[in-house]
Formats: structure tokens, C-alpha cells, sequence
């Protein structure tokens, strides 16, 4: 009878424990909010490339907003070296994917995102003022298309082809709408590019076989407005226009970051 009521003592602790373990596990799922998800069918892997006289350091705050929405953000840095080193270099991040991918690209980036999205893996295109190229075309040939804006400032190249944005300018003519501090940072670590990039024809379109979003900076004045809005209504881009500057995607994070979120939803 003692071993009985022993063995009886012990099945109802053992019981009591699951209940309690169940209990606190339940308690702790609901204390804890859930991890924004992406949708079932909804691309979770993001692409950023970035422009010329910048690195993708500038896009932390958009990063942040995308991954804690569940997102997978691999951010490029594109040596700004040819056409061909940055696509290479934008192709091997695409490779390393583990499904499709929205591909971002900002300024010069978009010329890049133009021939590295035919990649198979890219879904969807988004570019955020940046430059949209046909076959053949060059970057600079777009970026002369209409009158430049006073406040721009890219210099001339140096002594070794290589293009920089004036300091003195950088504020106004680059990111006007962010403090001066961050300004002044980001003029001082600018990544400059060499000039042939600026002269090198697209030989493949990713915008004419994949779905593409073109974000206008409307107080662009490193790229003219008016230039983003012809490239992107020439390539039948889904349009947003954003108060902003040439770094709106700092300015206005969130908006860029809804435009990406609609790319990966193909809205």
C-alpha cells in the first residue's frame, strides 16, 4: 500500500509539473509580442545598392525599419570602380539569397540594379531617384538630359578619373533635408567614383521583364526631378513621389520603406 501510494504521490507531481510547464510557456507566449512577419507569399529578401559618392552605411535607418517587419536586408558596397565591378559585386550578394529578392537600388545604383536584376533571382525593382537606363544608354548621358540644379556639385575629375561631390556643397546640393551634422559626416566619408562609370552603356534591362517602382525626390538637386520622372514613366513604373532629397530614403524612411514593402508584395 506504501509503494502504491508512493507511486500515486508521484504521477500527480509529474502532472502538476506539465500543467505548471505549459502554463508558464503560455504566460510567456503571451507577454512576449509577436515578430512582425512577412506575408505567405510575400518576397522577404531585399537587395540595396547604393550610389555614387555614398556607401551603404546611409541606409541603417531604413534597415531597421525593414528587418524588424521580418525583412532579410543585405545591403551592397559596390566598389564604384566600373559598371561591370559593381554589378559583379551587386550579383554575388543576389546569389547568396535563399529565394527571390525586391531589388533596391539609389542614384548610380540604379543604373547597376538595371543590368544586375536580370539576375533570376530578382522579383521586383525599386529605385529611389535614381537613374532608370535603356539599352546603350550611359548614366551621364541621362544625368545631362535636362539642365543640372545650381545647388549640384560633383567636381571634375581628378588627375586620376576619379569624381567627387564638393564639400562646400555637399549640405544644399546632396542632402539638404538631414541635419548638418549628418551632412557633414557623410560628405567626409563620401565614396568617390570613377568618371568612366559615368560613360558606361547598359547591355541588359531588367525594368522591360520585371515589375520596377521609381521613388521621385521632388528637392533633388543632385539629379533633376524632372530626369527621374521621364525614366520612370518611359519604363511604365509604378510612381511615388516623395518630399525629399537626393537621400530621401534617410529623410523619409518610412515612405521608401512602404514602396519596398508593396514591391514585395507585387502591389
Amino acid at each position: 500500500m506504501k509503494n502504491n501510494s508512493l507511486t500515486a504521490n508521484r504521477s500527480v507531481l509529474q502532472i502538476l509539473t506539465a500543467i505548471l510547464l505549459v502554463l508558464g510557456l503560455s504566460l510567456r507566449s503571451m507577454a512576449e509580442p509577436p515578430k512582425s512577419e512577412p506575408a505567405p507569399n510575400e518576397i522577404k529578401n531585399v537587395v540595396i545598392v547604393h550610389g555614387a559618392f555614398a556607401d551603404g552605411s546611409g541606409f541603417k535607418k531604413l534597415y531597421s525599419i525593414l528587418t524588424k517587419k521580418g525583412y532579410h536586408i543585405t545591403v551592397v558596397q559596390n566598389p564604384l570602380t566600373s559598371l561591370k565591378d559593381d554589378v559583379d559585386a551587386t550579383r554575388r550578394a543576389l546569389d547568396k539569397q535563399d529565394g527571390p529578392v525586391v531589388l533596391v537600388g539609389h542614384s548610380w545604383g540604379g543604373t547597376v540594379i538595371t543590368e544586375a536584376g536580370t539576375h533570376p533571382k530578382v522579383a521586383a525593382l525599386v529605385y529611389i531617384a535614381a537613374f532608370m537606363p535603356d539599352k546603350g544608354e550611359a548614366t551621364g548621358q541621362l544625368a545631362m538630359s535636362l539642365p543640372m540644379k545650381t545647388e549640384g556639385g560633383i567636381l571634375p575629375p581628378d588627375e586620376h578619373g576619379i569624381l567627387y561631390f564638393d564639400k562646400a556643397k555637399f549640405h544644399a546640393g546632396f542632402a539638404a533635408d538631414v541635419s548638418k551634422e549628418e551632412a557633414d559626416f557623410m560628405s567626409d566619408s563620401q565614396v568617390p567614383i570613377f568618371a568612366s562609370c559615368f560613360g558606361a552603356p547598359v547591355t541588359e534591362v531588367a525594368w522591360k521583364t520585371k515589375p520596377s517602382y521609381g521613388i521621385v525626390a521632388t528637392e533633388d538637386k543632385a539629379l533633376n526631378p524632372d530626369i527621374e520622372r521621364n525614366m520612370y514613366k518611359r519604363a511604365g513604373a509604378e510612381v511615388t513621389e516623395l518630399k525629399g532629397s537626393h537621400v530621401v530614403f534617410i529623410s523619409q524612411a518610412n515612405a521608401v520603406a512602404n514602396v519596398i514593402i508593396s514591391a514585395a508584395n507585387n502591389k
